[in-house]
């Protein structure tokens, strides 16, 4: 059984995201996504609301797992008995920064395979960072996120 565990913080959940986990699950026969607590970034939902968005907006997904985790994630990754990191890559600007990451992740764990999925065309510029600002400004972002999300980040803006 192949494993891939998609982390990242998630805050909030895009149709992005979602497309890549879709398409990751028709790829492997588990998908973990790894929300990562992410302290430091200072994100608008905590750890336990974005796991709980991200569970609500991929309950039609069967092959998939949300698990929050708060260490390092190769040691995640380990604990979850998988095979490979996936991420995502909306432009050519992130290849740099997730090639130097994947190329770390090795450099801590060899045994472990770093996988790149596009979301289609019409997530590709959609950001997370993007989503909460618009929203912060009372903007309709109901085409970005899923339901849930959108009710969720209107009450964190109320």
């Amino acid at each position: 059984m192949k494993t891939i565990v998609y982390p990242g913080t998630f805050d909030p959940i895009t149709n992005g995201h979602i497309d890549l986990i879709e398409r990751a699950s028709r790829l492997f026969d588990k998908v973990i996504v790894g929300i990562a607590s992410s302290k430091r970034k200072g994100p608008l939902f905590d750890v336990d609301e974005r796991i709980e968005l991200a569970s609500d907006a991929l309950s039609h997904v069967p092959n998939i797992e949300v698990l929050g985790f708060d260490y390092l994630l190769v040691n995640f990754v380990k604990d979850c008995k998988a095979d490979a990191i996936m991420r995502g890559l909306r432009a050519v600007s992130d290849f740099e920064y997730e090639f130097q990451l994947a190329n770390m992740n090795r450099a801590l764990s060899p045994e472990l395979e770093s996988v790149f999925l596009t979301p289609a065309e019409r997530f590709s510029y959609i950001s997370s960072s993007l989503v909460r600002e618009i929203s912060s400004l009372d903007g309709d972002v109901s085409k970005f996120v899923p339901a849930n999300v959108v009710e969720a980040l209107s009450k964190k803006f109320k």
